[in-house]
């Protein structure tokens, strides 16, 4: 089995001070994807770079205690890699990718465009960057054979069942049709898979809840954290899990266990 978790921390060392490295033994992930560190790597100390048997690797923004993603593993991979050719957005830290033999696991962090136009726009730039590398990647899953999972904070809610408020947020980033007919595109045509939802179809899932009115203690939340497949991997998930008895961060943790070997 292979276990892999996907978690947006909301600054690294502030999920730390909340337990994160006391819940990581009992989680048991064997590759655990971060977004938005909002810390350079020389700010990060030793045991927060590689806790416990975990080796971390970062990717951080330029701007400082911004953005920033990065993956802690267990088995070591052949290569790591950082970025989507896009000078914009590699600048913000959003994408570092392992490989191994026959697995590649990206960690991604999309723009969020809920602090005004300019924001969105850029956000619908980088959409425009990342789909086509996305689908490079399917392209080499489907020459090769390699299984890719793409996990992170994608900022968007695909449908209606994902989101709790979802009539008065129809105009509001995260939920515009635009960026959900971006997504139905990674599905439908690409051919990549919502593993959460193969596995689990019910409502009030969700990963991410607003500081504001009670929205964690109601359950006013989105579902806008991902692992999203290649078919052959996707086919494997066995269990889906948001954890939420303890919070580290406004994001839940995502986790999904394959019935997967993964090759050196």
């Amino acid at each position: 089995m292979l276990r892999i978790t996907s978690l947006n921390l909301n600054g690294i060392r502030s999920a730390f001070k909340k337990g994160l490295v006391d819940w990581l033994p009992r989680n048991g992930a064997d590759i655990l994807c971060l977004q938005e560190l909002k810390a350079h790597l020389a700010d990060i100390d030793e045991p927060l770079q590689h806790p416990l048997d975990y080796t971390g690797h970062f990717c951080a923004a330029e701007k400082k205690g911004y953005s920033g993603v990065g993956i802690y593993l267990r088995a070591a991979a052949e290569k790591v890699t950082t970025g989507i050719d896009c000078e914009e957005f590699d600048a913000e830290g959003r994408i570092i990718r392992a490989d191994w033999g026959n697995l590649s696991v990206v960690s991604a962090y999309l723009p969020s465009g809920s602090s005004g136009p300019d924001r969105q726009e850029a956000k619908f730039r980088f959409l425009a960057k990342f789909g086509p590398w996305l689908k490079g990647l399917m392209t080499e899953h489907q020459k090769t054979g390699r299984e890719f999972v793409v996990c992170g904070d994608w900022n968007i809610a695909h449908k209606e069942i994902d989101l709790k408020n979802w009539k008065s947020n129809q105009k509001n980033s995260g939920f515009t049709p635009e960026e959900r007919a971006w997504l139905t595109h990674i599905f439908e045509d690409m051919g990549f898979v919502d593993v959460f939802r193969l596995v689990d179809q019910r409502p009030d899932q969700y990963t991410w809840w607003s500081a504001r009115g009670q929205a964690w203690a109601k359950n006013v939340g989105w579902r806008i954290d991902y692992q999203i497949a290649t078919p052959g991997i996707a086919a494997t998930a066995k269990a889906v899990n948001i954890y939420k008895d303890e919070r580290f961060s406004d994001h839940a943790p995502l986790t999904i266990d394959y019935n997967f070997v993964l090759k050196p």
